[in-house]
């Protein structure tokens, strides 16, 4: 039951903080739009396989870097006791999810340090990245979205502590796979009503919204752990 609710609330996670999604990602989506031959540019249906090629790679590499991290959470079980191991990884899911909120809602910026963190792995793969581009067909757009996957972003590092509490693989990828789809709303609209979205999620009361959301997910999280 505790895992069927993580992974909706996850889903959640990832829609409340498209926020940060199209502030993080919205420049890549553009880029791609204006990266197409001019016979798909403009046109949804034809600049959809695209789009959903590059969210398809992206949504790949979250589940990736899940599993990864959920069996790290696996061994660091086994090497004391698995219960108090595994609420302290949640508790500290818990504490990034609302720090999470708070950095959406513009009230407290220290997770930006966390993705300063990632410009290491980033530096790497950001190159390869750039090899895909123009981008000429959905094959490269899901090429393009599995290196684009691993940019320094602190909502996805805070998902991803949360797969580390999970102390499973296959769910620690499950958790990032629900991540991912809650961010595909915002993301498909990014790429085919890019200045409108872009406008509305910038007001303050709609930012405020997801990261006051954000913040009672954290709390939650926070709670069961310390009941438990």
């Amino acid at each position: 039951m505790h895992a069927d609710i993580s992974y909706v609330a996850a889903f959640f996670v990832g829609l409340f903080g498209g926020v940060h999604c199209v502030g993080m990602c919205g420049g890549i989506v553009g880029a791609l739009s204006f990266g197409l031959p001019e016979g798909v540019r403009g046109q949804p249906v034809k600049f959809l396989p695209y789009l959903a090629g590059y969210n398809a790679g992206r949504i790949a590499s979250y589940m990736v870097a899940g599993a990864l991290m959920g069996g790290i959470g696996m061994l660091a079980a086994h090497l004391g006791t698995v219960q108090h191991i595994r609420l302290g990884m949640q508790v500290i899911a818990g504490l990034f999810l609302v720090a999470m909120g708070l950095y959406l809602g513009g009230w407290w910026y220290g997770l930006s340090r966390v993705e300063r963190v990632g410009t290491l792995v980033w530096r790497y793969a950001e190159p390869i990245g750039r090899r895909f581009i123009p981008v000429r067909s959905p094959g490269q757009a899901l090429a393009l979205g599995l290196v684009w996957g691993w940019l320094p972003c602190g909502l996805v590092y805070s998902t991803l502590i949360w797969a580390i509490s999970s102390g499973n693989v296959w769910h620690g990828a499950l958790i990032m796979l629900c991540f991912g789809l809650g961010t595909l709303p915002n993301l498909l609209a990014m790429g085919l009503i890019a200045g409108k979205l872009a406008a509305w999620l910038r007001l303050l009361w709609v930012r405020r919204s997801a990261g006051t959301l954000v913040i009672a997910f954290g709390i939650y999280m926070l709670v069961r752990a310390l009941l438990a």
